[in-house]
């Protein structure tokens, strides 16, 4: 195998420095938020008793669930050596730390009291998954560290599989765990213990996406060309993975509409939620599962190869899906009541038996693009300070 030659970005140029002031504004924002409703209390953001998780919390799962998913271009490499993946693999394990750091901030920052951390790093409790995650986030930034410094070590390069392996088993756990927080929530209809398989689908599908938008602008930043073949393989790969995503939704659905109990919920966010139910057909079915599969496929029938606007495309609207089903699956099954007394009628002056509201507010907004700009100006300087970046993705077999 030919030896893959990688390099840092000159980080010099206009574009570079502006993106980088975007990216530290919209973080400085994020911070400003926080600390207005640190000042100002809860009150001012679109949360209640009833709605506990909110548009901050929509950000950091799909941070978190792409961190994961990001991951897959380096493991499909050196786990399952497709040699083609070899030159993305160190900008995979980049992308999947700093996303999870993003993803990390905002939950953190958003608990009202971020220093009470502290007593749950003391006092752990292990029969509640939330316990489990703590371990299984840092866990993984340290595993992807580890997977990162075999590849970049010359001398550690033979320890890559075993490295992969650990790293793979890693992702799954903590993507497991990221969707059994809801998936235990026997008390929410709308939730159930598929979401921990389902989640694993939806790190695939979005973590692919992102990556492909980064590799894209990061290319073309550099100007750096990406060949054909790569293109199709990521775009195909996408195409797999969004009709996962698909199937475990439409399981979901169809297991919950079988059992008797589960019809209102059912009915709620199939056909009478207003904005929840525009989010799934339009947001999550439409724009995040059949307009970019039909992107995908009918663009390369035939062999034709793909474009990077068509591969770009369809990655956007796989994260406008990615949004739409996590605000839908969030947001959603908090806002559709809880069945105090199943099969009863309830009502009472404490919003018991009705459906509850939930409108964003601008400091939640603000947070969840905060942890964004954080996850993008780590890859940002990481590109720049260490060879992330491989030299050429012109033709990738004649890399490897």
């Amino acid at each position: 195998m030919k030896r893959i030659i990688f390099s840092e970005i000159d980080g010099r140029s206009t574009g570079f420095r502006g993106l980088a002031a975007v990216l530290g504004g919209f973080f400085l924002i994020g911070l400003a938020a926080v600390l207005y409703v640190e000042h100002a209390g809860h009150y001012v953001t679109g949360g209640s008793n009833q709605v506990v998780w909110g548009l901050p919390d929509v950000f950091a799962m799909f941070l978190i669930v792409s961190a994961s998913g990001v991951l897959n271009v380096a493991i499909i490499s050196s786990v399952f050596r497709k040699t083609p993946y070899r030159p993305l693999e160190r900008l995979s394990c980049l992308l999947a730390i700093a996303m999870l750091l993003g993803g990390l901030m905002i939950l953190v920052l958003d608990l009202g009291r971020p220093d009470r951390v502290i007593v749950a790093m003391l006092n752990r409790n292990f029969k509640s998954v939330f316990a489990w995650n703590f371990y299984l986030y840092t866990g993984f930034i340290a595993v992807v560290v580890l997977y990162l410094w075999m590849q970049m070590e010359r001398r550690m390069n033979r320890f890559i599989l075993a490295a992969g392996l650990l790293a793979f088993a890693w992702r799954i756990a903590l993507t497991t765990g990221s969707g059994s927080i809801y998936g235990v929530l026997v008390a929410r209809e709308a939730y159930s213990a598929i979401m921990g398989p389902m989640f694993v689908a939806m790190s695939f599908s979005f973590g692919l996406a992102v990556y492909i938008l980064v590799l894209l602008a990061a290319c073309k930043g550099i100007d750096r060309e990406i060949g054909a073949v790569l293109l199709r393989r990521l775009g195909r790969l996408l195409g797999i993975f969004i009709v996962a995503v698909l199937y475990f939704a439409t399981v979901q659905h169809l297991v919950n509409l079988y059992a008797a109990e589960h019809s209102g919920v059912e009915r709620f966010i199939l056909l009478d939620g207003g904005i929840y139910t525009l989010l799934f057909w339009g947001g999550q079915v439409i724009i995040g599962g059949l307009v970019p599969l039909a992107l995908i496929f009918i663009s390369s029938r035939g062999g034709a190869p793909l474009s990077g606007r068509t591969v770009a495309l369809a990655s956007v609207m796989v994260i406008v899906g990615a949004f739409s089903q996590l605000y839908v699956l969030i947001i959603g099954g908090q806002v559709y009541p809880l069945p105090l007394f199943p099969g009863m009628e309830v009502s009472s002056s404490f919003y018991d038996g009705v459906i509850n509201t939930y409108t964003p507010s601008l400091p939640e907004l603000a947070l969840g693009l905060g942890g964004v700009a954080l996850a993008g100006l780590v890859v940002l300087f990481g590109m720049k300070l260490l060879r992330f970046m491989p030299a050429t993705l012109a033709n990738a077999r004649t890399n490897t």
